[in-house]
């Protein structure tokens, strides 16, 4: 790519004019100096000089005072003219010195791509408006590198979860294909099965749409009432042999109804899934300093506290158990929804095991 010198040729122009206005203003002030100056000297001297004739002719030379007044006008104004294309020789070359880092800058920018992302300017010398402007793009380079890390790990993760009820599939079609005893019996049990591991993808595709809607959402919503959508997801609970604590309080917010349903939906399933056999699962809302809090918790297996924020990460779980319809992207849908809404998660281990989620969105009336 060739580099551009437009900003070079401005920078050389500014540089010149400003010389050569300062040359004008210069020679203005010569010229008012030298309006000043007596015009009227001694008598100007005469002198003759012998000729062949009858007389002599006087001849006279001009005074010295005339002759300063055209030297005083005539030097500054060559010198001027001299200055003019050595301002603009010394303007570039001021302009290049000047310029060296944005060049610096944009070569290394240039060589910078996916594959060494982690790259970084570390312009170097002293602290000026470059050296800030390159300490600003090394952050915003770190921060593409931590995205960029996260979207591959969540591509290969994803790629993983799609790959394995596609491999369940495959032996599910072949099983009956090589058995010459296959039986309609058979077949229809294959069918079946075939048909709860298509709605395990399903779920898991509705579950990556979600997550990928909810990451994309921008400010903007209706207000609703956050204790009665809490409410109406408890009293739509499956079956359990868990005790449920529930203290709902009137809280209202602004958002998607939809999607901070399903942020609800998830935290109940989550602390439901994850519980020791007779558990309990504690669920409050109310509102607090401005704000409307929802905290769900439960009672089972003790979660390190060091494990705590890798939850929040898509397709990770404390323990993984084979076709149980859920795929780790339960608290990340949730975060992902708590973000779009503004709003702010605690997450903490309890003491005797389970896990303690607040969720604390803007009430109504302060966001925006």
């Amino acid at each position: 790519m060739v580099p551009s010198n437009r900003l070079r040729w401005r920078l050389t122009l500014l540089y010149s004019l400003a010389s050569f206005v300062s040359g004008i203003v210069l020679l203005v002030l010569v010229v008012l100096v030298s309006l000043t100056l007596p015009t009227d000297g001694p008598a100007p001297r005469v002198i003759e000089a012998p000729r062949p004739g009858p007389a002599g002719v006087a001849s006279r030379l001009p005074s010295d005072n005339d002759g300063y007044q055209r030297d005083l006008l005539l030097v500054p104004g060559l010198a001027l003219l001299i200055m003019v294309p050595v301002s603009l020789g010394g303007g570039w070359v001021l302009a290049g010195r000047m310029l060296r880092p944005m060049r610096t800058m944009n070569e290394r920018l240039e060589r910078i791509s996916g594959r060494n992302v982690h790259e970084r300017l570390a312009l170097q010398g002293p602290r000026d408006e470059f050296r800030d402007l390159a300490d600003t793009i090394d952050g915003l380079l770190g921060r593409l590198e931590l995205a960029l890390d996260g979207h591959k790990r969540f591509v290969a993760n994803a790629a993983h979860e799609l790959r394995t009820p596609l491999t369940v599939e495959h032996a599910l079609l072949e099983e009956p294909l090589i058995d010459n005893g296959a039986t309609v019996e058979s077949y229809r049990a294959n069918f079946e099965q075939l048909l709860a591991v298509n709605r395990h993808r399903g779920a898991l595709l509705e579950s990556l749409l979600t997550l990928t809607g909810s990451e994309s959402a921008r400010d903007g919503g209706v207000p609703f009432e956050l204790d009665a959508m809490v409410e109406a997801a408890l009293a739509g609970l499956g079956p359990h042999e868990l005790t449920v604590a529930a203290t709902i309080r009137p809280a209202r917010i602004v958002g998607d109804p939809t999607l901070v349903a399903r942020l609800v939906a998830n935290l109940l399933d989550n602390a439901i899934h994850y519980n020791a056999p007779g558990g309990v699962v504690e669920v409050g809302v109310r509102r607090m300093d401005g704000y409307a809090r929802l905290i769900v918790a439960n009672t089972g297996p003790v979660v390190p506290p060091d494990q705590v924020e890798r939850l929040f990460e898509p397709f990770q779980r404390m323990r993984r158990v084979a076709d149980d319809g859920h795929h780790g992207l339960g608290l990340s849908i949730v975060r992902a929804i708590a973000t779009a809404h503004a709003a702010t998660i605690h997450a903490r281990p309890r003491p005797g095991g389970g896990l303690s989620v607040e969720v604390f969105f803007p009430a109504a009336g302060l966001v925006g």
